[in-house]
């Protein structure tokens, strides 16, 4: 479904991501670990159209995206949650989740997935008038979650979903990845709890300095002695 292919970036002169390539497979989850620093969040912005590499390719359904608008690769079955949960602070909750169908015309099957999210986040339908900003970190990170599915992607970019949140929270948070990508979606998970990421993900790549170091099964990156002492806690 996602191949990257030999990219690289760089911000000004810095060589943030160098000769990167791997895939994702159609149903998988899939999950980048590493460091800060270690370019994680730039390869989701780079795979989302934010940044452009200076070489390499990204393909996405076997389309070359290098030349897509990044507000058009949402429309090909994409969507992005970025770090930090970036939602519309000043609208409703009911209004970010809109804006996530903004692209879509079919209204009657925007109204059923709508009722699929506040099903699957029944805190957002009882803060549905509720401005988003409002809302406590780990509500804005399920809001941000269900704009993005408000598009109906086919994979969805997922940038430290768990970051500032309480333990029980980030369990729910996990959870409900869980259930997204059981319920048809693929993903691509980039998390600092590497632990929590493996053990949900299918495969991951382990990130140091712009540059894979490790891949394999999650299951057994979690059994590597090295990826143990280095991100999970010996």
């Amino acid at each position: 479904m996602l191949k990257i292919e030999d990219i690289n970036v760089f911000y000004g002169k810095i060589h943030a991501i160098h000769d990167l390539s791997f895939h994702v497979k159609e149903g998988e989850i899939v999950t980048l670990i590493g460091a800060n620093g270690a370019g994680k969040t730039t390869i989701l912005k780079t795979i989302s159209g934010i940044l452009t590499p200076s070489s390499g390719i990204v393909k996405f359904r076997d389309e070359n995206m290098a030349s897509i608008p990044a507000h058009q690769i949402i429309d090909m079955g994409m969507a992005h949650v970025p770090e930090g949960r970036r939602v519309f602070s000043k609208m409703s909750v009911l209004e970010n989740l809109e804006m996530g169908a903004f692209i879509r015309k079919d209204q009657r099957e925007i109204k059923e997935d709508l009722e699929m999210v506040f099903t699957r986040f029944p805190r957002l339908k009882e803060r549905m008038k509720q401005t988003a900003g409002t809302l406590s970190g780990g509500e804005q990170q399920m809001l941000a979650m269900g704009r993005a599915l408000m598009s109906r992607p086919r994979i969805i970019l997922m940038d430290e979903p768990s970051m500032g949140l309480a333990p029980i929270l980030v369990d729910e948070i996990f959870k409900i990845i869980r259930d997204v990508n059981d319920a048809g979606t693929t993903v691509l998970l980039v998390e600092q709890n590497a632990n929590k990421a493996l053990k949900i993900a299918d495969r991951g790549y382990v990130l140091e300095t712009g540059s894979i170091i490790a891949e394999g099964k999650a299951s057994d990156l979690l059994e590597d002695q090295a990826v143990k002492e280095a991100y999970l806690g010996g």
